[in-house]
């Protein structure tokens, strides 16, 4: 695409941010996200607890690993098949509303799950079908929870903003599991779908303490044809958000299956217990923590940095799949949790900020089918592959997948930028091994350095 074209399909320009770092907490000093970010942290703790309590729930009812594949399937499937219908929702309705109707369904059917279990009358089939119905709810609610956090910080803070709900996230995960490792048993698995429906309450009552008036206004789309087809064309008319996409897609679908991975090295390699599983699943957030916080500083987001922590990802995965010590393996998880985090947040930041507000909805929506959509195509496949050849051989063609999805999706943004890598031997102090320079066929492109 000419640098011509390009301008003319760009999305209005946002304000400037300047260059450098910023406070790793500064989208906070915004009330409305600071209200929306204190409801997150006590309903992803909760979704945590359900996680935990769901696949336990499972295990307990049919004694099969397979069925609890079955579960995750069954609540990823949806986003799969109908997760561009959920952007289009997401860019025709007011957020706000939108999220106090997903919310809040989503704390029902938490508290069904826990009605149906501490009744003892609960069956595997309805933990199947609840999966699949709060799967039906979250192709509406990601789209809209992600875009709405432009409409809270506004573009200079949303980086920042997009960071920090990473680490919220991440930081759920750290209690969720030992909250609900309590719960189950001390009291049971319904307790623990107790807890997750009714920590949906804080969220929602975020939600209408905001203050309305201080939201940035952000243009609804009118209800139309061809909403959807119109934004697959508008993201296949920008490399700039659909190598990033692309990206995306390959490394959700095969280098993010460390629950497959990490139990197996458990069993298989180090032979431990559910407890070292826990522990290499609490080193992991630890470093997306890290990840996430390091992330929130950044004022600027950079497709290198985007392409450089994808292959940084997938090196380490590589590195850890090869380990021939345990301890070693144990140290690599801190950093691959970073550099996952580092590559999600960036990813999304920089699709945000390039894609018209108008079309934000769509195209978050692609963004999160790809990236979680890939789930039920990658397990099975990652799952083949590791019984087949081994857990080393799984992890280790994943590792290879996202380093090599890296280099080619870097080489692309760099074509479509006006770019080539330029290679310097000579020795000198201010001189660089590597560095991109414009192409003397064509002019250089910001969006693509």
């Amino acid at each position: 695409m000419s640098s011509a074209a390009a301008s003319d399909a760009a999305p209005e320009p946002t304000p400037a941010i300047p260059p450098g770092k910023q406070g790793t907490f500064s989208s906070l000093k915004v009330r409305n996200y600071r209200l929306f970010a204190s409801g997150a942290v006590i309903s992803n703790t909760g979704t945590w607890v359900s996680r935990i309590a769901q696949d336990w729930l499972v295990l307990s009812l049919t004694g099969s690993s397979f069925a609890v594949g079955i579960t995750t399937a069954m609540q990823f499937l949806p986003m799969l098949l109908f997760g561009l219908y959920g952007g289009v929702i997401a860019d025709r309705y007011p957020k706000r509303k939108l999220l106090l109707a997903t919310q809040s369904t989503m704390g029902l059917l938490g508290l069904i799950l826990a009605a149906l279990t501490l009744s003892g009358y609960v069956q595997v089939w309805h933990v199947y079908a609840i999966a699949f119905l709060l799967g039906l709810v979250t192709v509406v609610d990601n789209p809209t929870r992600q875009t709405f956090v432009a409409e809270m910080v506004g573009p200079a803070d949303i980086r920042n903003a997009v960071s920090l709900n990473s680490a919220n996230f991440q930081s759920a995960r750290l209690i969720g599991p030992a909250i609900s490792g309590v719960l189950i048993t001390a009291v049971g698995s319904g307790w623990a779908f107790f807890f997750n429906g009714v920590s949906f309450a804080a969220p929602m009552a975020g939600l209408l303490l905001m203050r309305t008036s201080e939201l940035h206004v952000v243009e609804r789309t009118p209800r139309g044809k061809g909403q959807l087809r119109e934004g697959l064309r508008y993201v296949a008319g920008h490399p700039e958000l659909i190598w990033p996409i692309v990206l995306v897609g390959f490394i959700g679908t095969f280098g993010f299956n460390f629950p497959i991975w990490l139990s197996a090295f458990v069993s298989h390699v180090w032979h431990g217990n559910a407890g070292m599983y826990g522990t290499f699943n609490s080193l992991m957030a630890v470093g997306s923590v890290v990840g996430a916080l390091l992330a929130a500083r950044r004022s600027n987001t950079r497709m290198r940095l985007l392409v450089g922590a994808a292959f940084a990802f997938g090196v380490l995965e590589m590195a850890a799949a090869l380990s021939p010590s345990y301890w070693l393996f144990v140290v690599l998880l801190v950093p691959i949790g970073a550099f996952s985090l580092t590559f999600n947040t960036t990813a999304n930041s920089s699709v945000q900020l390039a894609t018209d507000p108008v079309m934000r909805g769509r195209v978050m929506s692609l963004f999160m089918m790809v990236f979680v959509g890939g789930t039920p195509i990658g397990g099975p496949i990652t799952g083949w592959v590791t019984d087949t050849y081994g857990v080393r051989v799984g992890f280790l063609a994943g590792g290879l997948i996202a380093a090599a999805a890296a280099v080619g999706v870097g080489l692309a943004l760099t074509r479509a930028g006006g770019l080539r890598v330029k290679v310097d031997l000579r020795l000198g102090k201010d001189r660089k091994l590597f560095a991109l320079v414009p192409r003397e066929d064509r002019p250089s492109l910001t969006a693509a350095a």
